[in-house]
Parts: structure tokens; sequence; C-alpha cells
């Protein structure tokens, strides 16, 4: 593609219209498309603020092309009734939304910064430099804010934009000034001397740097290629400035609380690997603290990175009260916080930290992260017990997590059970006994008894993978898949470390449908029903023949209609229910089994209007619902179709008030408190009763046989003969005495399958109990259709039918409340309270490996989220079990709190130990709880 040059100037802010918005699209996602196959290190990047970008797509037509692309089931109909306005050209790039000082800011264009807890998409965008020029080009503005892409990580490496580069707070010891200096994460010791020595007017040679965070010295900073991140560094900390000539000393010389062995970096653990802290945001840090790297030493209250330079394997201070330390949030952090007090205070990972665990730490796995993580977590733990109410920050930690799971360092809040999910399965590879994984090859159940696959199963898990997570934290759940196509049945048997569960309301979805009596037997009602998302037109029409009482001898057609017309009927069993959107108009036709004739008949109702002289003429457009019958003769008449018509309409024939005092009509249809009785007898002897006798095949309608664009009309006499078997099509024109005889509004204003509004008021929300989420989780339901299941006797892939079952359970069982949900146009955080329980969780029921042994667990520790999606805050609630008293850890903040208090609609993660009866030997209870016979 030839990219358009264009040569045209901006007047007074105002453009000349370069290019048309189709060239101005088409450019940008050609340079946007360039940039992807090219990606490096070092590439420019500008961020753009959403607000001016979102008007600029919705000018060039990209937020139209995104909704075709998101509702294809919608596809060329509803494109007639598209707006044909033209969105109007945005003005000069504006960025001042998204910088601090907005608009008053007259920084030089270096120094401007972004506003702090900007999210991508949200509020701001980032473009490739070729994007920037032209958008630029075409629009001026700004200001300019260019962001350099880096690559980070070990094991996964990840190119990310630099939105938020590490600002350091350097203090000049000579003096005592304060400057800010920004350098990206990834910038090396060097790097920064340069930068420190040029900006303080001082030799490289006679400069000393230190970390100076929290306002102690942590270690001497040495000019070398080591990367900031490597050397623990966090966004806005403090970095100290002395001068070692001899002609300048200061009050910095050494740490104030005496402590001279913090002028030393001190951390045997470190590798030359360790890479430590991406830039985050310091939620302010206190002064104050005592910093004592030597376990036993005395601690006080306060601040202090003790984390740093901990050795793994001291032993705890005995008598010392544990537990109850806090965790300094380095910049949205409280993500991390929250999982590692959940998991520093689950009592079998402490026993198992406490001890000696050095034999156990598997340097060779390759998919490990060589033990660091491990050793890290180890020495968080054993600093968590041994460290009084002394605030812990984890910088060391997060380090290695930025290192091996680059996805978690950056600036923006991030997921707790994400980050959990990570950490078990990292300490558990790098905490793996099993040093050569054997190859294993997987056999099909075929038919062998559950116990028996279940055992086999296991017993292959455990000889590549055992650990104490394996040990402590892991079941093993049956999972059964069922072609829709074939009925091929594919059982196994997987581990699991913690139990995702949806909440209700995620995993279903409240469709209205209106259902319509094929043979005139009835009045139309609307009937709103709960199906499965993921679920297909058979599972809509079980609840919808539940719901309206279909007899077995009876039959539902469901159809949609659009435009006056059925534009598709919804014949296929296994039709996914995602095909149908909640704005379409969804109606069903009810019919006996034995009264489906071959010919089926559909009848479109037609407005008759005067014309000028006088005389009826037909109209041009279609109103109300399109009925649907059957042609029981071999060969039907124009007879037939008159009788035919005149039956089905026998339902809307106008009564007297005597009889419509019967029916409560809403909106033209019954509501569904009439038919909720399923004993629907009553209200059928009513209608029936006034509609008997009324019929009559003598009525002369106005019908017209069409075809199925409605193009051509054709009168047709009661002995015109038509073959059997075909779709007949006939226009009733409605004359005044049509409208005299019959009720239209029953055809009018069908209801849509989904309408917000409508529902919230009418639907209360119902109470959430964990069980019920459990219940939702282990629910029979469909593959989705990005999720299809390769059938092996098929030979394709199906959306196979997917049932979870409970068959193992560990000592610690973590639940996961699915509060988030995301679409490709919406994400969402749900807010509904769960209830429960946090004594006696008895999951016996669940559990199908009937092996006589007590499944009863008890809440320990919660991790909270509070606030919407992208942000917020999360805390933990956690149990001191020796206390038998609960704590809220909020970062470095620890208080008490009542038991009664900790069942908040803020509960995201819940983890529960398993309960021993007192006759249950101590020795081996973890092993035994797994074994399968």
């Amino acid at each position: 593609m030839t990219i358009p040059d264009s040569g045209f100037m901006m007047e007074n802010g105002v453009s000349c219209l370069p290019c048309t918005p189709e060239e101005e699209k088409n450019i940008v996602t050609h340079l946007r498309d360039e940039s992807e196959r090219n990606l490096k290190e070092g590439n420019l990047y500008f961020v753009i603020s959403s607000r001016w970008f979102q008007r600029w797509e919705r000018y060039v037509g990209i937020d139209a092309d995104e909704n075709l692309i998101g509702n294809q089931s919608s596809d060329s109909r509803h494109l007639n009734g598209a707006s044909s306005m033209v969105a109007e050209r945005p003005g000069l790039i504006d960025n001042s939304d998204i910088i601090r000082n907005g608009s008053d800011c007259d920084c030089k264009e270096n120094e401007i910064q972004l506003r702090r807890m900007l999210m991508e998409g949200q509020d701001y965008v980032l473009v490739p430099e070729g994007v920037w020029e032209k958008l630029h080009e075409w629009y001026k503005g700004g200001p300019a804010l260019p962001r350099k892409m880096i690559l980070q990580g070990v094991h996964h490496r990840k190119f990310d934009v630099e939105v938020y580069p590490l600002c350091l707070k350097l203090i000049d010891s000579r003096d005592e000034s304060q400057s800010v200096i920004w350098l990206s994460r990834m910038a090396s010791v060097t790097e920064l001397f340069r930068r420190v020595c040029a900006l303080r007017g001082i030799e490289q040679d006679k400069a000393r740097i230190w970390d100076y965070f929290n306002k102690r010295k942590h270690a001497q900073l040495f000019a070398s290629n080591k990367s900031l991140e490597e050397s623990n560094l966090q966004m806005d900390q403090d970095i100290l400035l002395e001068q070692v000539d001899g002609h300048h000393s200061s009050r910095f010389g050494m740490d104030c609380t005496g402590n001279e062995l913090a002028l030393v970096l001190s951390e045997p653990t470190r590798s030359s690997l360790t890479i430590a802290g991406g830039p985050t945001l310091s939620n302010g840090h206190s002064s104050g603290s005592r910093s004592n790297l030597y376990p036993g030493s005395s601690l006080s209250s306060g601040l202090t990175d003790i984390d740093d330079g901990f050795n793994s394997y001291n032993s705890v201070r005995k008598g010392e009260k544990g537990g109850l330390a806090g965790l300094q949030n380095l910049g949205n952090t409280c993500f991390m916080n929250s999982a590692l007090q959940c998991l520093v205070h689950t009592p079998p990972l402490v026993e198992y930290f406490l001890k000696d665990y050095s034999d156990e730490i598997n340097t060779e796995n390759p998919l490990g992260m060589h033990g660091e993580l491990a050793l890290a977590f180890g020495e968080l733990l054993r600093k968590s017990w041994s460290s009084g109410q002394t605030a812990i920050a984890p910088r060391v930690f997060k380090g290695k997590l930025a290192r091996f799971a680059p996805q978690f360092s950056g600036y923006n809040q991030h997921d707790s059970q994400e980050l959990l999910a990570f950490l078990l399965d990292g300490l558990h590879e790098d905490l793996n006994r099993v040093k050569q994984k054997p190859y294993i090859e997987m056999k099909d159940s075929d038919g062998r008894p559950d116990e028996e696959v279940a055992a086999e199963s296991w017993k292959n898990h455990k000889a590549r993978n055992d650990s104490v997570i394996v040990d402590v934290c892991q079941g093993q759940y049956k999972s059964t898949l069922v072609c829709p196509v074939c009925s091929k049945i594919s059982i196994t048997f997987d581990p699991f470390m913690y139990l995702s569960l949806p909440l209700p309301s995620t995993i279903t979805r409240t469709m209205t449908v209106t259902v319509f009596y094929g043979d005139g037997s009835g009045f139309p009602m609307s009937y709103t029903v709960s199906v499965l998302k993921n679920g297909f037109c058979k599972d809509l029409l079980l609840a919808l023949g539940t719901a309206c009482c279909l007899k077995s001898d009876e039959n539902l057609l469901l159809a949609e209609v659009y435009e006056n017309k059925i534009y598709r009927y919804l014949e296929m069993p296994l039709e996914p229910l995602i095909s149908i959107k909640d704005d379409e108009h969804i109606v069903a036709f009810r019919f006996q089994k034995k009264g489906i004739g071959k010919t089926k008949l559909v009848i479109f109702h037609r407005w008759q209007e005067k014309s000028t002289s006088g005389h009826l003429k037909s109209g041009t457009e279609l109103f109300g619902t399109p009925l649907v019958t059957y042609l029981g003769e071999d060969q039907p008449s124009g007879a037939d179709i008159e009788t035919a018509v005149s039956k089905v309409l026998s339902p809307f024939k106008s009564m007297n008030s005597s009889a419509k005092a019967h029916i409560d009509k809403e909106n033209g249809f019954l509501s569904d408190g009439l038919d909720e009785q399923c004993s629907s007898s009553d209200a059928q002897s009513v209608e029936n009763a006034e509609l008997k006798g009324t019929l009559s095949t003598d009525l002369s309608f106005l019908l017209l046989l069409t075809d199925d664009r409605f193009k051509n009309f054709k009168a047709f006499k009661k002995d015109t003969l038509f073959e059997s078997g075909k779709i007949l099509r006939v226009v009733l024109d409605w004359t005044d005495k049509e409208q005299e005889l019959y009720d239209a509004s029953y055809l009018k204003d069908i209801p849509e399958v989904y309408k917000a509004g409508f529902a919230a008021k009418k639907t209360r929300q119902e109470a959430i109990s964990l069980s019920s989420c459990l219940d939702a989780f282990l629910m029979e339901e469909p593959l989705g259709p990005d999720d299809m299941w390769y059938c092996p006797r098929c030979k394709e892939h199906r959306q196979a039918i997917k049932k979870l079952d409970l068959w193992m359970l560990p000592e610690i069982i973590v639940f996961h409340l699915k509060r988030f949900t995301y679409g490709r146009y919406l994400k969402n955080k749900i807010d509904t309270y769960v209830n429960f329980p946090i004594h006696n969780l008895d999951l016996s029921k669940y559990v199908m490996n009937k092996d006589g042994q007590s499944y009863v667990y008890e809440l320990y520790a919660i991790s909270n989220h509070y606030g919407g999606l992208g942000g917020g805050h999360y805390t933990a609630y956690a149990k001191l079990i020796d206390e038998n008293r609960w704590y809220h850890f909020d970062d470095s903040h620890v208080s008490p709190v009542n038991e009664s208090d900790i069942k908040t609609s803020a509960a995201y993660l819940l983890f529960y130990k398993r309960v021993r009866s007192e006759s249950k030997v101590e020795t081996g209870e973890v092993s035994h709880s797994h074994s399968i016979s």
C-alpha cells in the first residue's frame, strides 16, 4: 500500500482537510500494522488522550466497523436503519487531561509528566511514532509525550512501552538540596552516575551514590551495566549523593540510628541474575524507623526494608510474636501485599518455610526460577513471623516478580488472583522434588472404573510434580466431555490448585420470548426465562417449554422477527444462543405435533389505505408480527388458506368488556403472572368459551400470495390448488372491517430479548451463597465457541458439553470468586455479596470419591478488592490460628478485626484449611489426603 503524502497545512489551528476520513483510517491502520511487524527495543511510541483519540476514531468510522464485527449475527439487517450522520472532525490534539497541570503546564516538552494512575485504553492510547507524526501533521496540538519500548523478563521476554519511567529523588549531601531524575528502569547504574554527576556538577570518581530507600542507606551503587530495576530502585524513592574527597562531610555519613551495618551491601542470596522492581508509585514512606539486618537484633515499630539482605536460613527468634508485620506499598502493590499476606498466614506453608527447606530447592528445573522465587518468598515469610509489628518493604520479592513475571511489573494495578496463580505454580516448580521429569503417555479412560483412572492420573502427576505445594494445595477433579454430534464421551482427571467459581449471574442470561399459538387456540404471551449464556437453542426451548407448560404432544418453533418479517427460523437445536442479541425480537409458535402438516403458511400483515378517489389500495409497509401455521391437507387450496388465516386470527377477536376482565393485558400481551400457575386450563377455558362459534369460513379476507422478497403479489381464489410441502407466504391487507373485528394490538410491540431497564425493575437481586457459586461451577454447560473440543471420533472441533466434578480435595482450598467479567467492548466488576461460611464448610457432598474421609473446612484468610475494575484497592483478612483472632492487613497497617466483620461484598479470594478430626494421626495426613485406593 502506498501512503499518500499530505502537503496541506493548518491555518490558525484549522485543518485544510488533507485526507478524507477513509484515507486517514487506512493510513493509520497501515502504519500500525507495519509497527507491529517491526517490534524492537527502543521503538518510540506516543501517549495520546483517549478522549481526543476516540473522537478521531468516530470521525474516521472505526467505531462503526468495530460494532459491525462485534455483532456479526445482526449483519446487514441492522445497516438499513443505521444513522447516516458523519461524526464531526476533531480539533487540535489535546493531551491536557492526562498531564500534570493540564493546559496550564508551561514546562519544557521533556519535563512534562503524565498524571499518575492512568489506565491504558481508558485514559490514554499508545500509537507508534509513524502514526503520531501523521496525526500531528493533520491536527497539530499536543503536547508530544514520547515513550520507549523496553524488553523485560527472563523466561518470558515481553515487549512493553514504559509509560511511566522511573522517578528518583536525588538528595545532595553537600547542601541537602533535592532534585528529580527521570530514567528508564532498564537504564544502567552507569547512566545514573552520568546523569547525577552532570546535574550536580561533580566528577564521577568523587561521587558516591546510595540506595536511600525510606531515608535509610541500604546499599552503595557502583557504576556498572546493572539496570536500575536489578538494583531494586523503586518509583519516587530517594537516592543519596556524597562527595568522597574529604572536603565535604554531612550528617548523611552514617545511618542516624548508628547502624553502621546498613552502609554495606549485604545480600548474600542475590545473584547476578536478580532483577528488582519496576516503576511504582509510593504511597508515602514513614521515616524514623530502625533497620536491623542481623537476625535476633532488637526491632522497633515503623517501616524498614528488612526484606533486603535477610539470610534465608536464619531461625526465627523464639518467644517473639510473629505474623503481624504489614507490607509496605511500593506503588500500586496492594494486590501483591494482599495475596502475600494470605499465603504467609497459610499454616502448612508457615511450618514448611520456617524449617530448613534448602535441600528441596530445585535450581535445575527449566520451568522454575532457579529457586530464586522460593528463596525470596521464604525470606519474606520468615521476616513476617520474626519482626513483630514492624512493616516490611518487600523490594527484593517484587524484584524477583518483575524478573520472572514481567506482566506484574510496571505501574498499573494487577489482579491478586493472577498473582496467586503465578506464585503457587512458581513455588511448586522451584521446590519440585522431581529433578528429571519422566515422559508419560496419557491413556484414555476407555470405560474403566473412575477409581482406577483417577489413581493412575494422580500417580502420573506425582511422578512429574512433587512439592509442598502439591502436598498441601493440589486436589483433583473429574472432567467429562460429551460430543453433541456423535455422543463420544471423554473422561479425564486433572489436578487443580484453586477453584475459580462463577457468580451465578455471570454464566446465565435472561431471555424474553413471545409465544403465539400456531393453531389459534390461545392468546400470545411473553415469557422471561433464564438460560446458560453459552447454551444452545435446545436449552432455550426447554426453559420456554417449562415456563409455558408445554404438553408432551406439542412443539415450539423459534423465529426472529425483524421489520415485521420472519428474518430467520431457529430450527437447529445446537444453534448457539450467543447468536441471539439482546435487542432482537424472538417469537415462538406453539403447535400440536399431530397437527403439523407438510405445508408451512406464513401470514404477514399490511394496512390497506384509501386512495384520493375513495378506492381501497394496498399499503406499502408491513406491521405487526407475522403468524405461522401449517396446512394439513395434501394439496391445500385457497379456501384452506382462508380457513387457516381465520383460525389463527381467532384469539384476537374483539371481545366485550366482561370477557376482557379475565385478561390482564400489559403492552398488548398477557402478563407472566396469568400463566405462572401451570394449571392454565381455567384461563384457556375462558378464552375458548368466548371464541367458540366465532370462527367462520365465509369471511373474505384480502389475501395476496407473495414471494420471500415481497417483490411480487398475486391474488388467488378459493379453488386455487397449491403444491404440498412448500412454504406459502400470504399478505393480509387489513381493512376497516378487520380492524373492527380484530384487536391488532396483540401483534404489535413484542418485547426485546432483554432490556436492562425493564429487567432491573422487575427482578430483585437474589442473595448468592458460596454453595450456589460452587453449584454453578459444577453445572453441566456447553463449551464456549472459542473453546471448542477436538472430538477424536468426529475428527472435528465440537462445542462439547462439559461437566466438572470434584474427586479429591486438598488440605488448603482456595476459592476465587470471579467478580471481573471481560467482554469485547465491556469490562465489569460484580459487587454482589456472597455469603460464605467461616466455620464448618462441609464439602463432603461435592466429593465423588467416597473414601470415608470428612471434608470439613475452616476459613483462615481472605483477599479483598474494593472499588472498580483496573483500579481500586486490595486488603487482606488473616487469622492467627494460635491466637484464634482475626487481623486486617491493609498494606503496612495491621489492626485486629472482629470475626463478624470479615464477611463483606469485597471478598475476592477465600482461603480454607481442612479441619482434621482428633482421631486421625497427625503424621502423614497431607499425603494420606491425596491417596487413592
